[in-house]
């Protein structure tokens, strides 16, 4: 499980249009993250939100939607470390693989050459972002940007 951030463009923000849509101002400006589940079968779940709002409280969503039942390890990164998705994990009978943030009193040890995987997704999220589309998001509306995710990863299984 992880997120990433992706700007959005001045032209994306503009206008009213019916439809969800998952923007948010952060730090950085009006931003999106695309949370992404993925295992050895492919892309399990996905979803956006805005850019303000924490990873954490999109976890059940990506967790719940996971097709594959069978998965014995949830490697995600710090933004999903919480007591709760922690207890959710192991309520399914799998075990977590996320590193803990600094400010925890108890830390256990986590195995790092379980979390190296993580890389994966970092280098999916490094393709599909080299969509400029994708990167900069010029559509104002979930389905609309969610299409040409789709897209991109098309075209990357088919390079």
């Amino acid at each position: 499980l992880d997120s990433t951030a992706i700007k959005l463009h001045r032209h994306g923000a503009g206008g009213q249009k019916k439809g969800k849509q998952s923007i948010g101002k952060s730090k950085g400006g009006w931003t999106t993250k695309f949370h992404l589940a993925i295992s050895e079968s492919g892309i399990e779940s996905l979803c956006l939100s805005p850019g303000n709002h924490a990873d954490s409280t999109y976890f059940k969503y990506l967790h719940d939607n996971i097709k594959n039942k069978n998965i014995r390890y949830i490697i995600a990164d710090k933004g999903y470390d919480s007591d709760a998705i922690r207890s959710c994990i192991e309520d399914f009978g799998q075990e977590s693989v996320i590193p803990y943030r600094k400010n925890r009193k108890n830390k256990k040890v986590i195995n790092g050459l379980r979390y190296q995987t993580r890389n994966i997704i970092e280098r999916i999220f490094g393709r599909i972002k080299e969509f400029r589309r994708v990167a900069t998001r010029y559509d104002k509306l979930d389905s609309t940007f969610l299409s040409f995710i789709a897209c991109a990863f098309i075209q990357q299984l088919l390079c």
